[in-house]
């Protein structure tokens, strides 16, 4: 696996990360736990090093599942978590906060899960509007002079608060949504990051499983998959979409791939220092997505892509209205 520096913070890790959600939260019911520890172990085997998770999936239960399963191999691996959201005593979230008590209280939390020391990658998960973010990353600072924490990352975090929390404390990272069908980092986002020498993760790399050519507008989810909420997954929207779909299955026709491949592939060839952290609960598709570093797009195949893409409409909101408000632009 190649591997790839995280802007110009010196963080190396593996040109593809996985991302844990799905495993215990948001896309059904929570998989089986021993089959999610042989599925971790088994990216770390084919040279996966960054792993992704956060205090709300599940709550609690995927931080407590990354951990364990990479407990016996934390030397080889970078793990991600996220503070943020605020739990009541049951442990349901209960809206944004990251007052600095908070941040240090459950931060403790998620080392005692994670089974480690040191968190290497500490994002806020969501900019809390209640909270000044020189304080968040002040407290992040002082997490890092501890020992607690090695780097500091934000979330859907926009132009502004980047740059005042990175006067603070230098941002390692960046994670927020980017693929074919949500290109609005580009805009602003991107460019910030290279001054700064940030890194960017993006999460939904194959929006959501969408352009992997597996779901169409017949296709229906679990009662308890969140995609139920987005706009962009009503049937009528995927018909719309699938535009998009055909034009990525077409180009990875032609290059012997998964369109799966081709669409990761894309994401990669657009800066070095992009890390995506597709997510899935099958080793077979982990190959797949791994198999997307070996996928050379040319300047020609970018440029069709592009050119094609500018053409094509997407339809719907990647959020339903209340979780829209969260994002920091």
């Amino acid at each position: 696996m190649q591997t790839r520096e995280l802007g110009r913070s010196g963080l190396e890790v593996s040109a593809i990360g996985l991302g844990c959600m799905g495993m215990s939260f948001g896309y059904g019911p929570a998989k089986g736990r021993e089959e999610m520890v042989a599925v971790l172990r088994g990216a770390v085997e084919r040279g996966v090093t960054f792993f992704d998770t956060a205090q709300v999936y599940g709550p609690f239960t995927n931080e407590d599942l990354v951990g364990e399963a990479l407990q016996p191999v934390r030397d080889r691996v970078v793990i991600a978590t996220k503070f943020g959201f605020g739990f009541d005593a049951e442990g349901k979230p209960q809206g944004l906060d990251s007052r600095p008590e908070h941040i240090r209280k459950t931060t403790d939390e998620s080392l005692a899960r994670l089974r480690t020391d040191v968190i290497d990658l500490l994002y806020q998960h969501r900019v809390d509007p209640n909270v000044p973010i020189e304080d968040v990353a002040g407290t992040v600072r002082e997490l890092i002079q501890q020992g607690k924490v090695r780097h500091f990352g934000l979330s859907e975090a926009g132009v502004k608060t980047i740059r005042r929390a990175h006067a603070v404390q230098p941002v390692t990272a960046l994670q927020s949504e980017y693929s074919l069908w949500w290109r609005e980092p580009e805009e602003a986002i991107l460019p910030l990051l290279e001054e700064l020498g940030i890194g960017f993760v993006p999460f939904s790399p194959l929006g959501k499983g969408f352009l992997t050519g597996k779901i169409d507008e017949t296709t229906t989810f679990d009662s308890t998959d969140f995609r139920n909420t987005v706009p962009r997954f009503s049937a009528e929207n995927r018909r719309a979409n699938q535009a998009l779909v055909d034009l990525v299955a077409a180009v990875a026709t032609r290059k012997g791939r998964a369109p799966a491949q081709v669409a990761l592939a894309w994401v990669l060839a657009q800066k070095p220092w992009i890390v995506p952290i597709p997510g899935t609960t099958k080793l077979a598709r982990l190959e797949e997505n791994l198999g997307a570093a070996e996928v050379e797009l040319t300047a020609d195949d970018l440029r069709e892509i592009d050119a094609a893409a500018s053409r094509i409409e997407v339809h719907g909101a990647r959020y339903p209205e209340a979780s829209q408000r969260m994002v920091d632009r």
